[in-house]
């Protein structure tokens, strides 16, 4: 591959080479390609803030390609209109829970997968991995009338059913995530030197500490990159949410953005306005993991 040598001055004031790969037309378009990509990748986004940065009847008058009209009005409005205070906590109810009861039962199921050597460990992961597949649509019907028959227990009712309840929503995720999450962990659990449990039973550590005191701490990375990915997408979850629940107030805040449709036209500018407002919680959150994320995506990926 071409390079080209350059100097940079250090600290200490000497001059030190540094090799840079030279611009060949293939690499030109590659750039060009991945740049191309990004901008599609983020022009929704950025629409979607320009829409609510502008009046109704700006772009009613101009229409949305245009430029003008600009307010946080839609800001106001949409917090008002879709009560989103309340519905933020009922998000904060849901994810913070499914999220943590995901990653300790996968992380229980992972470190079997990783720490035995049984017959059953691959069935064990490939039962796992493969409900990832099952289209969730195809499992409505008999997944409603399950919820519309369970009882809860009194000591964790909110409802009277699994149907219209938090713990029912919390249930569901869990049951829909533990796969990826086994398989990520499983994954990350066998690159473990296996001289840590050795050491670990000749210290006398039982089963239970080398999970808890020894596989996860060092699992830390490999469990804030799947925690990012997991508040994202059970937080944004609004199939299930739909379907089973009926009461209003109990709705997760991606659900009540169906407030801000009027019966007889929308406004795209306030529901532009409501979705943004319903992003910030995941982006801010990305952002505080996002040196964590990194690093769990990318440990062990220079091995080999």
């Amino acid at each position: 591959m071409s390079t080209a040598t350059v100097t940079r001055r250090t600290e200490d004031g000497t001059d030190t080479p540094v090799r840079r790969r030279k611009l060949t037309p293939a690499r030109l378009l590659l750039h060009g390609f991945l740049i191309v990509v990004s901008l599609a990748w983020i022009f929704p986004i950025a629409w979607a803030v320009l829409t609510s940065l502008r009046s109704y009847e700006y772009t009613a008058a101009n229409g949305y390609v245009s430029f003008g009209g600009w307010t946080f009005d839609n800001y106001v409005t949409a917090w008002r209109t879709a009560e989103f205070g309340k519905h933020f906590l009922n998000s904060v109810y849901i994810t913070v829970p499914a999220v943590l009861l995901t990653l300790f039962l996968a992380s229980c199921v992972a470190f079997v997968i990783a720490r035995f050597n049984w017959k059953i460990n691959l069935v064990l992961l490939g039962v796992f991995t493969a409900a990832n597949l099952l289209p969730q649509q195809a499992l409505l019907i008999p997944l409603f009338r399950l919820f519309t028959e369970v009882p809860l227990p009194e000591f964790m009712s909110d409802s009277e059913l699994l149907y219209d309840s938090y713990w029912g929503l919390i249930l569901i995720n869990v049951a829909f995530q533990c796969g990826f999450c086994v398989f990520v962990l499983s994954n990350y659990m066998k690159a473990l030197p296996r001289d840590l449990y050795e050491a670990a039973m000749v210290d006398g550590a039982s089963v239970w500490r080398q999970y808890w005191q020894v596989t996860m701490p060092l699992c830390r990375p490999a469990l804030a990159a799947l925690a990012t990915l997991e508040v994202t997408w059970i937080y944004n979850e609004f199939f299930w949410a739909t379907v089973l629940m009926r009461t209003g107030d109990k709705f997760p805040v991606t659900s009540s953005l169906n407030n801000l449709r009027g019966e007889f036209f929308t406004d795209n500018n306030l529901v532009s306005a409501g979705s943004v407002l319903v992003a910030i919680p995941t982006l801010v959150i990305f952002f505080m993991l996002q040196r964590h994320f990194v690093r769990g995506l990318t440990l062990g990926a220079s091995k080999g």
